[in-house]
């Protein structure tokens, strides 16, 4: 039997891998840095920096949707390029300002909305790309790889931007962030293998062409009940991620550069979670697994309102990462194996535009809801919230997947036919 190569080895996989690491550690340095330039230098409130959170995911609800028609028309690996250096002379535009004492409230929900854009762009790129640069049975590892670096960013990142925060200030950590966008666009430049967009079955209209993507994902015995999973989790954690930074610092009276470690330690659990993804899903299977990992971050959610200081803060994240790693693994290898190529970034931004376009409705609502329910109660609607997210996948063929499924050749024809039949 043939040896399988480790990834590592691939170069194109490498330098891909590289990119995304290397922009992901700088996004989690300013997931601390830029609340804290609201929050200090400009004294914003919370429900402020709440909305601040729900702008950055706005682009996935205003344009999820053809943004994965549009990838599919160009290459690859010039969407990743222009995403990033997109996003870093938007995050450049902070110290800038600052530098120059014109920064404002307006200019940072200005500077969230590119990086949002810019992000969303990314993403659908990276994740079409993927299975043009590794074997379909090399997918699951490359997707853990990536969510591993994923965990190894929200380990470092928040760490690092406390300390840069601690010691200098919020805007010189955001500069760092505008950096790693410049280092992410030259790996991907690096890159080598085909980026040019699959030929498609037919050449359709946008309005067709993203009807198809949505009709897959909607449609699909497998696709459909891991996006229902996703959009409510995101509905959720969204509050999470905008609130976090205040609750920490406003309820459990936490200095920065200890918020910035209980991030960095709570995001260890990411990396367990992609380094046991694997095993767990090969000894009781992919559909037990995913269910099993819908628990444990319901469970991370709720540990959060019960925390009264820094350990139970980070314990809370520490099993929330642990198993939205496991369950981002595994839902997008699934929908990868189970979609055909040239409707895979229709199906990721179709995916994106269900689960993340619910982001900032989430920020938002919680936001909203701090002056009734207060910090802690808006956090304990959020796990509420999570629980339910398992619902989708107990009751349907998720449940009992052994293994990720492939795209068969009826599937392809089965969406070739509906695609025609499009009005």
């Amino acid at each position: 039997m043939k040896q399988k190569q480790s990834l590592w080895r691939a170069a194109d996989f490498r330098n891909l891998w590289l990119s995304h690491s290397v922009s992901l550690v700088g996004t989690h340095i300013s997931v601390l840095a830029f609340p804290l330039v609201a929050l200090v230098i400009l004294g914003a409130s919370a429900t402020e920096v709440s909305m601040l959170a729900a702008v950055e995911f706005l682009p996935s609800l205003l344009l999820g949707l053809p943004a994965g028609a549009w990838v599919e028309r160009l290459p690859r690996k010039a969407v990743l390029v222009v995403s990033d250096l997109a996003r870093a002379v938007a995050m450049a535009a902070v110290p800038v300002a600052y530098a120059f004492d014109v920064l404002t409230l307006g200019l940072l929900f200005v500077v969230a909305f590119i990086i949002g854009l810019g992000t969303l762009f990314f993403d659908v790129a990276q994740q079409s790309y993927l299975p043009a640069l590794v074997q379909e049975e090399e997918l699951a590892d490359g997707n853990a790889k990536l969510e591993g670096s994923r965990s190894v960013a929200q380990l470092a990142g928040p760490g690092v931007g406390g300390f840069l925060v601690q010691i200098f200030a919020a805007p010189v950590a955001i500069a760092v962030d505008s950096l790693t966008y410049v280092a992410s666009a030259v790996m991907v430049w690096r890159i080598r293998g085909n980026s040019a967009p699959p030929e498609p079955i037919e050449q359709m209209g946008l309005r067709k062409e993203v009807a198809a993507g949505l009709r897959f994902v909607f449609t699909h015995p497998l696709v459909r009940p891991l996006a229902l999973c996703a959009l409510a989790a995101d509905l959720a954690f969204a509050a999470v991620l905008a609130l976090q930074v205040p609750y920490a610092a406003q309820t459990l009276d936490l200095s920065s550069g200890v918020i910035g470690l209980a991030l960095g330690i709570g995001s260890a659990g990411g990396l367990l979670g992609a380094v046991i993804c694997g095993p767990v899903a090969e000894r009781i299977g992919s559909g037990r697994t995913v269910v099993l990992s819908i628990v444990v971050f319901s469970a991370g959610a709720a540990m959060l309102p019960l925390a009264t200081g820094a350990i139970g803060f980070t314990a809370g994240l520490f099993v929330v990462y642990l198993g939205v790693v496991v369950f981002n693994v595994l839902q997008v290898t699934i929908c990868q194996k189970a979609t055909p190529a040239h409707l895979l970034s229709r199906m990721y931004a179709t995916l994106r535009f269900v689960s993340w376009g619910s982001v900032p409705l989430g920020a938002a609502l919680g936001g909203l809801l701090i002056t009734p329910l207060g910090l802690r109660g808006v956090l304990w609607a959020a796990a509420a919230v999570c629980a339910l997210s398992v619902v989708p996948a107990l009751f349907s063929p998720v449940r009992g997947l052994r293994d990720e499924p492939g795209a068969s050749e009826d599937d392809t024809d089965a969406d070739a036919a509906e695609t025609e039949s499009i009005a």
